[in-house]
């Protein structure tokens, strides 16, 4: 257990029946009154973003968040099964649980899991990824005055927007946060 003046900025937090990290927080004295700390928080399991505010001093319990390197091996239906490198145990988590991230993985590739004991939070996979083109439509010169796109569809089965010049079996840089195409890859 700990204070509500002890909270900090990437803390996790077990509250209301809710796992919630901080995201910022700030303690406040008013003129009159007692002091109190507004939180702004992330509950880790449905993602969703809310403010509380606590009286200061008030108990909440802190919870231990794991990240760990794992390796994607393969998915099997509805779920995504990885593999720890160091005790080579296998989890399987729910393609809900994996979220948009899941395209943007391929086997044998090394992502981060979050952990609190053996419940998997969420997956992060690197800012950027290489990926192959599988399908691309072909381009259509013509009124380009502005940057045109057109469709692709990744190695990994997601789809994408990519320029014209972008051909079938190319390679292309991803950026994961946002799931668009930021250069061609050698």
């Amino acid at each position: 257990m700990i204070s509500t003046n002890d909270l900090k900025v990437g803390l996790a937090i077990e509250y209301d029946g809710g796992l919630l990290e901080i995201l910022e927080w700030a303690h406040i004295k008013p003129g009159k009154g007692p002091a109190f700390v507004r939180a702004k928080l992330k509950n880790l399991r449905t993602g969703a973003i809310f403010e509380r505010t606590f009286r200061a001093g008030e108990k909440v319990q802190d919870v231990r968040i794991e990240e760990k390197e794992v390796q994607f091996l393969y998915s099997a239906g509805d779920d995504f099964v990885f593999m720890d490198g160091e005790t080579f145990e296998q989890m399987s988590v729910p393609k809900a649980k994996v979220g948009k991230v899941a395209g943007f993985m391929k086997e044998n590739d090394t992502v981060k899991v979050t952990l609190n004991g053996d419940e998997v939070l969420g997956i992060a996979v690197p800012i950027h990824v290489v990926l192959k083109i599988a399908k691309a439509e072909p381009g259509v010169r013509g009124n380009t005055a502005s940057t045109a796109t057109k469709s692709a569809t990744l190695e990994t089965g997601a789809v994408i927007n990519v320029p014209l010049f972008v051909e079938e079996g190319d390679k292309v840089k991803i950026d994961t946060r946002t799931g668009e195409y930021v250069e061609r890859a050698k």
